[in-house]
């Protein structure tokens, strides 16, 4: 019995096709070969085509099915994971209104900023968990106030996996945690917030059915079906944010445990069992997949911006023809804090870790007589470690301190040297597994679909390939310096 799991990342689209009694990857494709563009109209806004997402999840299906490893017949359910935050509008007949205003869009920040004083710190805090500061209830609230005309037509909003999943089977819904993560839900009351509702003066009808993570979200329209040479009828059985499913990917589920990942954006995303929240909502906190009224489980998040974003910059300004491998080989070549060279890697929008400040990408100290390619890129990876440190400094606050980290062996995580900064910068070690949020999606649609009886069972065979431990503090004073230039920049 096979699994199907889909990853909509902002790159690009990554499915993986699972066996399920070895859990094992049988094929994997992504989808388009280079990055999918974001539409930025505006500085700070950013925005995707919701149809060009489902483009390319078919011929990232088709791709996988090309492979000829596996029969597409004996695939038994389908998962999907998705970039949070984002925000996808149709009308009665499911046809998009607008672009999707994703995760990164920086346009609402205002409207959230007044809801919460509004609404008050102590009420967002203590029901909502967050400020609705950037999130989707206040990209709602911006097409309301901006494009009544849109907003007019709208019969249903959605976070870009319940999109995705409409495609698949006609049907629209969501869950407790999709309306978590768009800051729809208050966790004390159970419900959705009526004060959100209430402030923002949306309708009720425009919210999805509600639904469990792991659940039916609808069985697979027969002409789908049919083009993609699957089995009509099998279950879309599995829909999460990308951290709260890349958390699924490494087996964290319980307080805690903590996940991390270094693709588009970094994040550390942390579980726990307590209605927690950070004062100025630097990190958040949103239901996880596991999450239950009866027993909680949180997912704390930090989340940086411009990480994988940061590096791809690099590499298309350098005009480097080398690979990204071959530009962590180079790294190396540079000595240890890149002879005083210093990057903030902050040129993605509107951070919330900086409450919510555009601080922009910025190099600092470059002497042209010393600092060459392989400085650079050190310097860059060197900043993004820093920004998790500095992060990660914020959850300690929170109560958030983890003895050790899990990640998946990809994108920045691929390279030795960013991953021996990141161990030794915060100074938790880091093991490392061969799994992806595709190959998550595929083992949460299983444990949806009933075809694994637990959690535990879907990762009974994963192991870490690899632990890295603290093994220097060279950099604490490179950190320091880096830090004092970020605080600086935030006074401005």
């Amino acid at each position: 019995m096979l699994l199907l799991g889909i990853d909509i990342g902002t790159s690009s689209i990554k499915v993986s096709v699972v066996d399920a009694a070895s859990q094992k990857v049988i094929a994997s494709a992504s989808f388009p070969d280079t990055e999918s563009p974001i539409i930025a109209v505006q500085s700070g806004w950013a925005e995707q085509s919701p149809e060009m997402w489902w483009e390319h999840t078919q011929q990232a299906i088709e791709l996988c099915n090309k492979t000829n490893f596996y029969n597409p017949l004996d695939i038994a359910a389908i998962g999907v994971a998705y970039q949070m935050h984002g925000l996808v509008l149709v009308d009665k007949d499911q046809h998009v209104l607008r672009n999707s205003i994703i995760w990164c869009d920086s346009r609402a920040v205002e409207i959230g900023d007044k809801a919460f004083e509004a609404m008050g710190a102590g009420h967002c805090l203590s029901h909502l968990l967050n400020s609705p500061g950037n999130f989707t209830a206040s990209k709602l609230a911006w097409v309301k106030e901006n494009e009544p005309e849109i907003y007019e037509k709208t019969d249903k909003f959605m976070l870009p996996g319940d999109f995705i999943s409409m495609r698949f089977t006609g049907e629209i819904n969501t869950s407790v945690s999709s309306l978590s993560e768009g800051v729809f839900f208050d966790f004390v009351d159970n419900r959705l917030s009526n004060e959100i509702i209430n402030y923002f003066g949306f309708d009720k009808t425009l919210f999805p059915e509600i639904q469990p993570v792991f659940s039916g979200h609808g069985g697979l329209l027969a002409s789908i079906a049919q083009n993609l040479k699957l089995k009509p009828g099998i279950p879309v059985s599995y829909k999460a944010g990308d951290q709260p499913n890349n958390a699924l990917s490494l087996n964290v589920f319980n307080p805690g445990e903590v996940a991390a990942t270094a693709g588009t954006s970094g994040v550390i995303y942390g579980v726990s069992d307590q209605l927690a929240y950070d004062k100025q909502s630097r990190v958040n906190t949103f239901a996880h997949v596991n999450y239950a009224e009866q027993q909680k489980r949180l997912g704390v998040l930090l989340c940086i911006n411009g990480v994988g974003s940061m590096y791809r910059w690099l590499k298309n300004a350098f005009g480097s023809t080398e690979s990204y491998l071959q530009m962590n080989v180079k790294a190396k070549e540079a000595p240890v804090g890149s002879a005083g060279l210093l990057v903030l890697p902050f040129g993605n929008g509107a951070e919330r870790m900086l409450n919510n400040k555009i601080v922009g990408a910025q190099f600092k100290n470059i002497d042209l007589n010393i600092h060459a390619q392989a400085h650079v890129i050190r310097a860059v990876q060197e900043g993004i470690a820093f920004s998790f440190r500095y992060g990660l400094d914020i959850m300690r606050e929170n109560g958030m301190n983890p003895t050790v980290i899990r990640a998946g062996k990809n994108n920045l995580f691929l390279s030795e040297l960013f991953t021996e900064t990141f161990v030794n910068i915060t100074g938790v070690p880091v093991e490392l597994y061969r799994n992806d949020g595709s190959v998550g999606a595929a083992l949460g649609a299983g444990i949806g679909a009933g075809i694994f009886s637990s959690a535990k069972e879907a990762f009974e065979y994963m192991h870490p390939v690899q632990l890295i431990e603290p093994s220097s503090k060279q950099l604490e004073p490179v950190y320091q310096q880096w830090k004092k230039l970020l605080e600086k920049q935030l006074e401005n």
